[in-house]
């Protein structure tokens, strides 16, 4: 199920994500490609979507039930948290080397993801692929710390006020809302992991530092450089948890 929602949200929203990922970068927008060669790097994102995210929710709910989550119980968040948390750590194991692919792709459009794959190994070995997994990490986790108690949070309140168990459209409803709130409030982290990602190698950034990342974005380009991309990230992001956590849920029940 969650192998399904991950393909599904990103193929889908994939125009949305390259743009975000121009806007961040250290050339720019239009010197990245601007609005061509959209689709840059999405066969990296097609192999990788469906372990990534299966990886994620198989973590994720077997961590929760290991851990007490009852709608009446205080400790409910808490066990989402770590939970969701564990869950990206896993995750982030599969998606880093993808993620690095799709962005080198995504701001330069005239390389092919296989070209850009041989010439990342042959420069900078199968570590090169994981550069960023750190800032990756650092990002994911503070995002699902917020987007996955917030997410069924809103789906207990839903339920509790109707009577009865949230549907797969309610449940994406939630899912789009808590998306939302948790990409604003994430985007400087995205912004330090894509210029990481996207640095040349030997260069200050290419280190991984994320302090480091940050603290030159704010003294170049102040906090609008940080806020880089927050429209198309929250837009994407939004429309991403409605599509994403609708469809799992909706799967898992005709699944099970």
């Amino acid at each position: 199920a969650g192998g399904v929602a991950g393909v599904c949200v990103d193929l889908i929203l994939f125009p949305l994500d390259t743009v975000k990922t121009r806007l961040q970068s250290p050339q720019g927008f239009r010197k990245a490609g601007g609005f061509r060669g959209i689709y840059a790097g999405v066969p990296s994102t097609a192999i990788g979507s469906f372990p990534n995210a299966a990886a994620f929710f198989i973590t994720y709910e077997n961590v929760k039930s290991l851990l007490p989550h009852g709608s009446s119980s205080y400790l409910s968040p808490a066990a989402h948290m770590v939970a969701a948390s564990l869950g990206e750590v896993v995750a982030c194991l599969i998606r880093v080397p993808s993620e690095v692919v799709k962005q080198r792709a995504q701001v330069s459009p005239s390389s092919s993801t296989l070209r850009i794959l041989s010439h990342t190994l042959y420069h900078e070995g199968v570590q090169g692929l994981y550069r960023g997994y750190k800032s990756t990490v650092l990002r994911e986790i503070p995002f699902s710390l917020v987007q996955f108690p917030l997410w069924e949070s809103l789906k207990d309140l839903w339920s509790w006020k109707q009577g009865h168990v949230v549907d797969s459209w309610q449940s994406a409803v939630c899912g789009a809302f808590a998306g939302g709130f948790a990409a604003v409030v994430t985007t400087p982290l995205d912004v330090a992991k894509t210029r990481i990602m996207l640095a040349k190698a030997g260069s200050r950034n290419a280190s991984g530092n994320v302090l480091t990342a940050l603290g030159g974005i704010w003294r170049t380009q102040g906090l609008s450089g940080l806020f880089a991309g927050v429209v198309p990230r929250m837009a994407a992001i939004s429309l991403g948890g409605f599509i994403f956590l609708g469809t799992y849920e909706k799967t898992r029940q005709l699944l099970l």
